[in-house]
């Protein structure tokens, strides 16, 4: 089943794993919600909601178990709060029904009793396999006890951290759902925002947990989450997807984590609040000579120049991501921008905005002309007077050059240091100017001197404003 639908809510394209985008109070939990309810009254197969708010202690209560045993459909009624104060308690006594499941299974599995190495124990170390300083251990009463790895020492379950706790609890959660299913129907584990409480490395564990949980082929998940630990562990498996619910939306339509996605997603990811996404917004560019140009800029500035530079591989490219990023930010964030910056090459300079996306051209032609503005010959250690002569140089000294045509073109421009193709010639230029240093490394760091305040803002011709542009540089430089 790729589509889900329960009256106004819908949900297709679902895959193996499914993660959920959408602001706070965008209604992501009362959609997971809804469709559990519609899942179960269905009867087409298993379906678990686990809330947000885990609290709780890995301690056995009795009145939990009481209330499972006589009060049909409690659990799943008190899950379905947004915190639930003895969720961990609960899962020792899912813990009791996951050995007696266990052990059910390798009865009547031929294959399983054949192999004297698969024991209970085997599921207890998929759970040990997630933590890093504590495992658990059965004891003959049915329960679990804990101990530190590093000294098997025994230890309460309140002295362990709270992210050990989360992921013992989560993890028998799971394994209790998986082995619950019936494989001839679909069934489905909805997780709220399962990262509460996690350290991105737990994250990224528990998401390889589940991925190898799911090789069973018994059910499908789907995860609410902002968590940039849960996406990057996920860009490069090929059974998710995922979607962005808008505010008052009742409809999530999961997509595959394109290339595109998997550039794009990882910069929101790692921004989960607005006001974070804000201090180093996206800025799309075209390719990755843009990017290292930016990157250096960013790092030179002190800090006063935050930008996240992401390619789109392309001019032609632009207007998918662009419009990716609009999906992204109105989906997610409150009072968010972004930005996009296109060479020039023989078009307009002028371009409008498309809200939250505030785009620039370059005056110049392309990146590479910068390397020719007078502040980034400066950079270089040069200047364009003595740079010329040195091209006289070579256009006299390499005529049988494969190149020597397209200088030839430059030098009959004028030397139109603006608007000429430099694409093919920029690293001979570069070789005559005497530097070894990288270009795009000089032309992030005259940036970044615009950017401090170390070189004037200066629209005169073949100065580096002149080349970036009344928009760009007012945007680098407000004052």
């Amino acid at each position: 089943m790729d589509v889900i639908k329960e009256g106004h809510f819908s949900l297709t394209g679902l895959s193996g794993i499914n993660i959920l985008l959408g602001k706070n109070g965008c209604g992501k939990s009362t959609l997971l919600k809804k469709i559990e309810e519609h899942l179960i009254r269905q009867n087409s197969g298993e379906a678990n909601y686990v809330t947000p708010e885990r609290g709780g202690a890995l301690m056995y209560d009795s009145g939990v178990e009481q209330n499972i045993t006589t009060n049909e459909g409690w659990e799943r009624r008190v899950k379905r709060n947004n915190q639930w104060g003895q969720f961990k308690n609960y899962s020792v006594t899912q813990y009791r029904q996951l050995e007696i499941l266990s052990l059910r299974e390798i009865e009547k599995n031929r294959e399983l009793r054949g192999n004297f190495d698969f024991t209970f124990d085997t599921i207890i170390e998929k759970i040990n396999d997630l933590l890093t300083n504590v495992k658990i251990v059965r004891t003959p009463k049915g329960d679990f006890e804990i101990f530190l790895k590093a000294n098997n020492t025994k230890v309460n379950a309140t002295e362990i951290s709270s992210g050990e706790s989360e992921l013992i609890s989560l993890a028998i959660e799971c394994l209790k759902f998986e082995k619950s299913c019936d494989p001839e129907k679909q069934n489905y584990l909805l997780l709220d925002e399962p990262d509460v409480h996690l350290h991105p490395d737990l994250q990224a564990n528990f998401i390889l947990f589940l991925i190898e949980l799911l090789k069973t082929n018994k059910f499908s998940i789907i995860i609410a989450t902002h968590s940039t630990a849960i996406l990057g562990a996920l860009l490069n498996y090929p059974d998710s997807r995922f979607a962005i619910l808008s505010n008052g939306s009742s409809t999530a339509e999961f997509k595959p984590l394109s290339e595109m996605y998997q550039n794009i997603l990882p910069i929101f990811g790692a921004h989960p609040l607005s006001n974070l996404f804000n201090q180093s917004p996206i800025l799309l560019v075209e390719g990755e000579d843009d990017v290292r140009v930016f990157q250096q800029a960013i790092r030179s500035s002190n800090g006063m120049l935050r930008l996240y530079p992401c390619s789109v591989d392309g001019v032609g490219h632009f207007p998918e991501y662009e419009a990716s990023v609009i999906e992204i930010i109105k989906g997610v964030y409150d009072n968010a921008s972004a930005y996009s910056l296109r060479d020039r090459d023989e078009g307009d300079e002028n371009i409008d905005d498309t809200p939250p996306i505030v785009r620039f051209k370059t005056s110049c032609r392309a990146v590479e002309n910068f390397i020719l503005s007078d502040e980034v010959l400066a950079t270089l250690g040069n200047s364009w007077e003595l740079l010329e002569i040195e091209i006289e140089k070579w256009l006299k000294a390499f005529a049988d050059h494969s190149k020597y045509e397209v200088m030839t073109a430059f030098k009959d421009s004028g030397y139109n240091r603006k608007a000429f193709d430099l694409k093919e010639i920029r690293n001979i230029i570069i070789g005559l100017t005497g530097s070894s240093k990288p270009w795009e490394i000089a032309v992030g760091q005259t940036i970044s001197k615009l950017v401090t305040g170390q070189i004037p803002k200066d629209f005169a011709d073949n100065k580096l404003c002149n080349y970036l542009g009344n928009k760009l540089s007012n945007f680098l430089r407000p004052d």
